[in-house]
């Protein structure tokens, strides 16, 4: 339960991060909007209008998507790989901003090699993952002492 409700929080939290440090250089899409594009899909469709604001859900998907997975398996890891927990959560951070923005998305054709974006960029996702690690290791300890309260 902690990592399903973490990785939705921390989904939250790492789209908040990206709104004083937008992780793009502008006009450059999205990851999440790339690989669906890839998958056949009509991304640019995938709408639905909120204040006045076009919402790509299809993007929106993705991201909490990922963020629950991810969340789920964190969970799933702490209590047999304490390491995993490292600097409550940051070490995981940084390990999957690695892995996703240095290796796999730019080997899958969704985002430029790392030596190709700005240190602005590096600086937004790799801060915006710490946050998004260190929200579902908050709501793990949290949910845990909860548990162990009862």
């Amino acid at each position: 339960m902690a990592g399903f409700v973490g990785g939705n929080l921390s989904s939250f939290v790492k789209w908040g991060s990206e709104i004083p440090f937008p992780p793009r250089e502008a006009g450059r899409i999205s990851p999440p909007f790339a690989i669906l594009k890839a998958l056949g899909l009509n991304a640019e469709d995938m709408t639905y209008v909120f204040t006045g604001h076009v919402i790509n859900y299809g993007v929106a998907l993705v991201h909490q998507g990922f963020s629950v997975v991810f969340g789920l398996l964190y969970c799933l890891l702490a209590i047999p790989i304490p390491l995993v927990t490292l600097w409550q959560g940051l070490a995981f951070g940084l390990i999957v901003t690695v892995v996703f923005h240095a290796i796999l998305l730019p080997l899958g054709g969704w985002a430029p090699q790392i030596w190709d974006i700005s240190a602005h960029e590096t600086f937004s996702e790799v801060l915006g993952h710490l946050l998004w690690a260190w929200t579902i290791e908050i709501v793990r300890r949290a949910m845990l002492c909860t548990r162990e309260a009862r």
